[in-house]
């Protein structure tokens, strides 16, 4: 159920369904989703399908993990990403061989925990986590090039604008349940750009 064989089939649907980037597809192949699920599901790990982590939370489709990050990565040459929505780090583990530096945020303090000895067993260490507020961002270590969130926003959130660079790129689903759309935003030197990549379903972006 964790065969290559298996994880190999994963990788051909998402070429099928359109994604074309070979480093985000060997990610896909590589990462081992079922050890970010509970036990009593690893058999569908490499379904593409949403899975249920527990809290109410989620482990995003595969495709929408692959369709984010090579939107987020293309043409990217810059070093630091903020995530926003940690969850159990399946997006934080795709990303992590492919910039330098990942600051993540996460509101659930339990998830956290299990996150980050999960990311160190996987010797993944150019990742740094903290509790907090997603729509506050992490202002530390703003300006970031490029900002992925996983929850979605009914509004794009103001202070996560203003922490990405001038010429930065954020991947964030807006919208209510039901009528969620991924976007690419894209800052330029005076305003923000955005292209829609499509219809999306995540769990809210939880303020406080």
């Amino acid at each position: 159920m964790t065969s290559a064989r298996t994880r190999d089939r994963l990788v051909q649907r998402l070429k099928d369904h359109g994604i074309r980037s070979e480093a985000v597809l060997s990610q896909i192949r590589n990462v081992p989703r079922h050890l970010f699920v509970d036990e009593a599901l690893a058999s569908r790990a490499y379904e593409d399908t949403a899975l249920p982590i527990g809290l109410g939370q989620t482990i995003s489709q595969p495709w929408v993990v692959a369709r984010m990050t090579e939107a987020l990565l293309e043409d990217f040459d810059g070093e630091s990403v903020l995530e926003i929505g940690t969850g159990c780090g399946y997006q934080t583990a795709v990303m992590a061989p492919l910039v330098k530096k990942i600051y993540t945020v996460e509101r659930i303090p339990e998830l956290m925990k299990k996150t980050r000895r999960r990311l160190r067993d996987l010797d993944i260490y150019n990742v740094q986590l903290r509790p907090g507020d997603g729509w506050e961002g992490w202002p530390k270590y703003a300006p970031y090039d490029g900002i992925i969130v996983t929850a979605a926003a009914p509004r794009l959130p103001e202070k996560l604008l203003e922490q990405l660079a001038p010429g930065g790129r954020m991947v964030i689903p807006v919208g209510p349940p039901g009528f969620q759309d991924l976007l690419l935003v894209l800052r330029k030197d005076d305003h923000f750009e955005e292209v829609s990549l499509g219809a999306v379903s995540f769990v809210p972006l939880v303020q406080g």
